[in-house]
């Protein structure tokens, strides 16, 4: 684990968050775990990784409510806590734009870059199991508002253009890749295409919004390793909700044991109190 006492005294400005962003996304692959507060936030900088993003599932659950049920305001002073409380880069996990037209897309995406975050991803679904996706020129037009935004607002945070057609029953390859290759053009820096999983995939996609830098979602158990997906051409990976996840698994697990057999089995593998103890009174002096 990273020593907090490496730290610069100097805690890095928004424009020296968003700078390094930019510039991972120029070369390699790095990882970009996905806390859902500031205790998790701070244990994975402590972690050594050079950027986070935020999760719409985690932060929902760790409020009690399904993803996609926290409100713009909510979502946006938990942008701002999370991006105070860390030294690295934060990309924002900001779902469809918190409105249903272009002009809706870029009054969010203002207020989000206010946070201080340096990146910022936009879906395309629309939350109907009718239609589940914005059709392509609403999509694009949609695009090009959070482009507008970013750009008056200094052009510096990265604007990642997010295509869900395989998360919303359409696992259509071809599809997906015109789209992202649209928002590409509408002016998104990253691609995103949650749900793909397969080498050849995730290679088809790499190759056909190149030059452009991909995101690939981990969400579960993977024979992919890090080196092999930078070996594909992915220059990030995030890991949505997983983390919270694990840590939603480990703590029903315990639980139910209590409630269903009045056992504390589930204790066995939690991490030592002490330990976290120290990690983060050390994490707080590097603070001070």
């Amino acid at each position: 684990m990273t020593s907090t006492q490496n730290r610069p005294s100097t805690r890095p400005g928004v424009a020296d968050k968003r700078r390094v962003f930019q510039q991972l996304h120029t070369s390699g692959c790095f990882a970009l775990p996905n806390p859902w507060d500031v205790g998790s936030a701070r244990y994975l900088q402590g972690l050594g990784f050079k950027a986070l993003a935020t999760t719409s599932s985690g932060f929902a659950w760790s409020r009690g409510e399904p993803d996609g049920a926290a409100s713009r305001d909510a979502v946006l002073a938990h942008l701002h806590e999370i991006v105070e409380a860390c030294d690295l880069p934060v990309n924002a996990d900001f779902e469809s734009g918190f409105a249903p037209d272009a002009a809706g897309v870029a009054e969010s995406v203002r207020l989000a870059i206010e946070t201080g975050i340096a990146g910022v991803s936009i879906e395309d679904s629309t939350g109907s199991a009718a239609s589940p996706l914005h059709d392509i020129e609403t999509a694009v037009a949609r695009l090009r508002a959070a482009r507008g935004a970013i750009d008056k607002a200094g052009g510096d945070c990265l604007l990642v253009g997010r295509a869900e057609c395989f998360l919303v029953g359409r696992p259509d390859l071809d599809e997906t890749i015109y789209r992202l290759r649209a928002y590409a053009a509408a002016g998104a820096d990253c691609l995103y295409a949650p749900g793909i999983k397969t080498r050849e995939q995730i290679a088809a996609v790499v190759a056909g919004v190149a030059p452009k830098p991909v995101n690939l979602l981990i969400g579960s158990t993977s024979d992919l390793t890090m080196a092999e997906v930078a070996e594909l051409g992915v220059r990030r990976v995030s890991v949505g909700g997983a983390l919270a996840r694990a840590a939603w698994g480990a703590f029903s697990n315990a639980a139910k044991l209590i409630a269903e057999q009045g056992s504390f089995d589930g204790f066995a593998q939690a991490a030592s109190g002490n330990e976290l103890d120290n990690f983060f009174r050390a994490d707080r002096a590097g603070r001070a």
